[in-house]
Order: structure tokens, then sequence, then C-alpha cells
């Protein structure tokens, strides 16, 4: 198995190395107030990737703020729901 990941793996990164050497043109890319940015396709591609997930791990935190808040809630309901439980006369354990 580890053998088939590693394989997997080198197979993978051949195949995106082979893209990169293939994408080699220069590329404009206009930004604003008439400015361009010239560089090699695989650059650009990079970048925007990188980009991604700049912006994803930028989110993240708050996406994971909101998680744990709503972890917290569920846990004290479950642990009012546990209480009452227990504390009912009719409840036999």
């Amino acid at each position: 198995m580890r053998g088939l990941s590693w394989t997997s793996r080198i197979v993978l990164f051949l195949l995106l190395f082979a893209f990169a050497i293939k994408n080699t043109d220069p590329v404009g890319v206009h930004v604003f107030l008439d400015a361009t940015w010239h560089a090699p396709l695989i650059i650009v591609v990079l970048a925007s990737l990188a980009g991604g997930a700049g912006l994803a791990v930028l989110f993240l935190p708050s996406t994971l703020l909101g998680q744990r808040r709503e972890l917290a809630r569920l846990q004290r309901e479950l642990n009012e729901a546990r209480t009452s439980v227990a504390s009912d006369p009719l409840h036999r354990v």
C-alpha cells in the first residue's frame, strides 16, 4: 500500500511537471488602471492557486468560530436534557 501511494505521488508530480513545462508561453494579465502583468502561464496559474488558498485560509477562522459556538450550544442543551431526565422521578435507569 505504501508503494502504491508513493507511485501515485510520483506519477502525479510528473504529470504536473509536464503540464508546467508545456505552459511556459508568456501571457498578459490585465489588472486595474490599464496595468498589465506579463508572466509565463504556469506562473499565473500557480499565483491564482496560491491566492485562492490564501483566501480560504483567511476565511477559515470565522467558519471554525461559528462551529465552535454551535458545538458549545449543543453541548449545553445535551447537559440540560440529561439533567432534566436524571431529576425526573418516573425515570428508571
